[in-house]
């Protein structure tokens, strides 16, 4: 991707709004008070309601589609996507198990259609002005779903999707199993940059955000804007206002807390003004 002559910008974008109020609640302070200017909303998640509300109150907030196809609740009746659903009518909680199905031939595609076709419906009819698409787990980006995802974005006049190609070395780089989860996503989300490019999908320059867990603290995110590239570079957070509370809620050891204090940073903001970084949402993406 070329980005000579780019200015360095940022695009700081909370998963899961919509999936807990203490979520939104964070999301909310980070528009206020931080450099968050894009969420993508989980259309099954159980704050949908208040995240709409949320987004309608600050409109400075640009609002994406968080596709689910794991760790999480269909929109659709669960008797009618029984490839993509357990026995209580919920997505499979373990993403590789859901990939396990899916390259076994086990996950109907047909029903992988309808279900985001029917989340794409449910987030259009709040009237939000959407942004983009992306997935929980990056799910979006897996061979086949990919051009589901894509086709339906189209269908809503959506043009720009996260292409995630997480850095292999993160933070503390993690263990084993993450350096080679991360680095099945990098060849994941480069055949899908490729086939964003190609229908003329809008997608960031670079992308940051610790994959498997990890909570983007100040100290890193001070990094990751001292290093920006040229060009657009969309960091993934998940904010939360009570990291106790969510992490019970969401059965996810994650610092939601940490995710939120680096974006409201005071620190924080006066480096960006420093380096003369414009933060931006997708909307912003020059075509």
């Amino acid at each position: 991707m070329n980005t000579k002559g780019k200015k360095l910008q940022l695009l700081v974008n909370a998963d899961d709004f919509g999936r807990h109020v203490l979520i939104d609640q964070a999301v909310a302070q980070c528009v206020e008070q931080g450099c968050l200017r894009s969420a993508t909303l989980m259309p099954g998640g159980k704050a949908f309601d208040d995240a709409v509300h949320t987004a309608q109150t600050h409109p400075e907030l640009g609002v994406g589609i968080h596709f689910t196809l794991v760790n999480g609740y269909p929109v659709l009746p669960p008797a009618e996507i029984p490839s993509l659903v357990t026995a209580d009518g919920v997505f499979y909680d373990d993403y590789i198990h859901f990939v396990k199905r899916f390259l076994s031939g086990k996950v109907r595609m047909e029903e992988v259609r309808r279900e985001l076709a029917a989340q794409a419906e449910k987030v259009t009819r709040t009237g939000l002005a959407l942004t983009h698409v992306d997935s929980h787990q990056h799910m979006h980006v897996l061979p086949g779903i990919f051009s589901v995802v894509l086709d339906t974005a189209e269908a809503i006049h959506l043009d720009a999707v996260r292409i995630p190609r997480t850095p292999l070395f993160a933070g503390d780089s993690g263990s084993l199993g993450q350096l080679i989860g991360r680095s099945g996503l990098a060849v994941l989300a480069d055949l899908a940059g490729r086939e964003a490019k190609r229908r003329g999908f809008r997608t960031p320059d670079h992308f940051a955000g610790i994959v498997a867990g990890e909570a983007v603290h100040e100290g890193h995110f001070r990094h990751i804007i001292e290093t920006l590239k040229p060009g657009v570079t969309e960091v993934m957070m998940h904010p939360g206002a009570d990291t106790a509370a969510l992490k019970k809620a969401c059965q996810w050891e994650h610092d939601f807390e940490a995710e939120r204090d680096a974006i409201i940073s005071t620190d924080i903001r006066e480096l960006l003004q420093k380096k003369q970084v414009k933060v931006i949402s997708f909307r912003d993406i020059a075509g």
